[in-house]
């Protein structure tokens, strides 16, 4: 858990730009895509690639940018404390699911059965 205390800040004019430009470079990249149609398909693909890519770069020099890689490498520390099952436990996790989803849906074809007993008797069909 993170122990800093951190005032949200809000975006600031520079950043708004970057949010634009980073939008407009990947318009840029998908109206290239549909305009150039005499293009091989592959170059309008790197079209679009290079439209995100460049959307991305500008995107990840802003606040929210940061923000966002910080929270990445967060992500991978944490990922490094998880403790994975080895193959065994995992098997014999999904075993004991597979049983216990078994037992509890013939316990509930049991209780729609009786109760659909007990609806024909009360209606006399």
């Amino acid at each position: 858990m993170n122990s800093k205390v951190e005032q949200p800040r809000a975006a600031s004019s520079g950043d708004i730009v970057k949010y634009a430009l980073a939008l407009l470079l990947v318009a840029a990249g998908v109206f290239a895509f549909y305009w150039f149609s005499e293009w091989p398909s592959g170059m309008r693909s790197l079209a679009v690639i290079g439209g995100l890519l460049a959307g991305a770069g500008v995107f990840l020099t802003s606040l929210k940018g940061v923000q966002t890689r910080e929270f990445l490498s967060e992500s991978r520390f944490e990922l490094r404390k998880v403790v994975w099952p080895t193959r065994q436990e995992a098997g014999r996790a999904t075993m004991m699911i597979i049983i216990a989803v078994t037992v509890i849906s013939l316990i509930l074809a049991a209780f729609d059965f009786f109760i659909q007993l007990g609806v024909k008797f009360l209606l006399g069909t």
